[in-house]
Parts: structure tokens; sequence; C-alpha cells
């Protein structure tokens, strides 16, 4: 027997989860579990609930999308305690989810919870912030947190590829410097990402193969302003084809980067805002969570 703290987001992606909240109270309460729940109010209240509730639970359970889901993971980590993590995915892009292939469907999904083990996965650490997934830079990185919550409930993922289609015409290259554990990288990039998944916005996909979630290290996406338009259709296939060997492309893995770069620069934590600095360092912390996956 268990008590769980059941954190949900009402206003998460389509809002599909709201329908089984109580079969999936039920499913965990049958099972023997005790249940504390708690419905967000808006943002920074998932961390909020972990924070309170942490020495008195052994089980945590989110049901929302990657930015309720990040705010439980800052939580967890803020409160220095070990606390099994069960994900029943419900918002919009869902990348963390899709990468570990969890069960997309609410009851499914808590199901999944009640049949799992605990398995260990790195998560990234942005200063003093963590992150499930990615930390992002550059082009349709401002979708995810500019796209209006009203929208995304309606459209779901294609939200995010309408937002990003506004972008085009405002993307600039950004002058970054990146040191990685075993290179120094510095040009102008048109995207980044430092990330721990093999979905980056629901737009991007990177090979399973070359993904570890669990080994103590990011990998590291740029793409480069071109330099001739012959360029972007060879970018677009190699990115397509997961086959990073054209000269707008580096792809990398390392445990530790340090990015120096305009303050003003912002950046994307999964799907979420957050401000840039002159120097940001982003630190791999392996194997740092415990997520309760079906066995």
């Amino acid at each position: 027997m268990k008590k769980i703290l059941f954190i949900m987001n009402p206003k998460a992606g389509t809002k599909k989860a709201q329908k089984y909240v109580a079969d999936i109270l039920g499913e965990f309460c049958q099972a023997g579990h005790t249940v504390i729940t708690h419905v967000t109010a808006g943002p920074g209240d998932a961390k909020n609930a972990v924070i309170r509730y942490a020495n008195d639970v052994d089980w945590l359970v989110c049901c929302g999308g990657d930015g309720t889901f990040s705010e439980t993971i800052n939580g967890v980590m803020q409160c220095g305690i070990h606390l099994p993590i069960g994900y029943i995915p419900a918002g919009s892009t869902n990348d963390f989810a899709i990468s570990l292939n969890l069960p997309t469907h609410p009851l499914e999904a808590a199901q999944a919870i009640l049949n799992s083990k605990e398995l260990q996965y790195d998560i990234g650490q942005f200063g003093d912030r963590y992150f499930s997934y990615v930390a992002s830079f550059g082009a349709f990185t401002r979708a995810s947190y500019a796209t209006p919550q009203n929208i995304k409930n309606a459209l779901g993922h294609t939200a995010y590829l309408l937002e990003g289609i506004q972008e085009l015409s405002q993307i600039r290259p950004l002058h970054v410097k990146l040191e990685l554990d075993e290179e120094v990288i510095e040009d102008d990039f048109l995207f980044g990402a430092i990330s721990n998944s093999t979905s980056v916005g629901g737009i991007l996909t990177l090979d399973p193969l070359q993904v570890d979630m669990q080994d103590g290290k990011f990998e590291v996406l740029l793409v480069r302003a071109p330099r001739k338009m012959g360029e972007i259709p060879e970018c677009i296939q190699a990115l397509s084809t997961q086959k990073y060997n054209c000269h707008m492309i580096t792809f990398r893995s390392s445990s530790h980067v340090r990015v120096t770069t305009d303050e003003a620069m912002v950046w994307t934590l999964d799907g979420e805002r957050a401000e840039g600095a002159p120097v940001i360092e982003i630190s791999n912390c392996k194997q740092a969570i415990g997520l309760l996956q079906k066995g």
C-alpha cells in the first residue's frame, strides 16, 4: 500500500484526462492505495504541491503535459527527497512520454503505473532550474510557450506547427559559443537543443539508437545558419532521415555544456520560457529521477 500524491493540470492538452479522473482515482484506491489529489491552479503550483507533500507520500503521479511534469521534477529536486514518479501524459505534445513509449490513454497510463517498476532516468540542470528532456534556443522554440492555451486545447499539436510557421519571417541567426566535454563550438546558429529525448517539440525526432536517457549525457543538436540556399534542402533531408552529416548540422553527446551568448537570448525548458544569461551552465544529472514504468 502506498500513499500517492496525484497532481493534475486541468488545462493540459485537450482536457481529455478530465473525463477519466474518477476512473483513475478508482484504480489507485481499488489497488489499496491512499490518494491525495491536488488540482493545479496555475504556473508553479505543481512544484509547490510536491514541496508541500513530499515528506508525507510514497509516490507522485503527475497528470498533465510536459510543463506539469517538469514542475513535478523541479519540486522533487528542490526537496532533495527520492520519490518515484508516475506520469499520465495529457498535454498537446508529450515529448518525454513519447520518448519512453508511455501509454497515451489516461486510464491505460494509470494502470501501467500500478503494474510498474521504478527505472532511473537522467534530467538536466539549467542554472538553478531542472528540465526533463530539453533546453533549446532559436527557431520555433517560442511556439511552445507563446501559443495561447485555448488554441493548444482546440488544435493540439497543430497549434505548435502554426505558431512555428509564423516565426519563419522572424528567424535570425544567434551567435553562440558552446563548451562541451571534449570540444568547443562557436558559430551563428538558427536552432540549438540540449536534450535527453527522441522527440523535441513534437516536430524534430532523434534516432532512438543514438539517444540513451540513462547514460549521463545529453544529445546536442545545432543547426547553423545556411551559407547558401542550396544547403537548406540538404539540412531538411538530414534532419528527416536522422543522418546528421551535412554542413549545417552538428550532433554531439556531452554531460555538461557551458553556453556563452547574448543574455537577451530566450530559452525554452520543456516547453516553458526561461530567461537567458551571458553564461549558462547546463549539467546532466545522471539517473536523478525514478520513473514508474510498466515492467
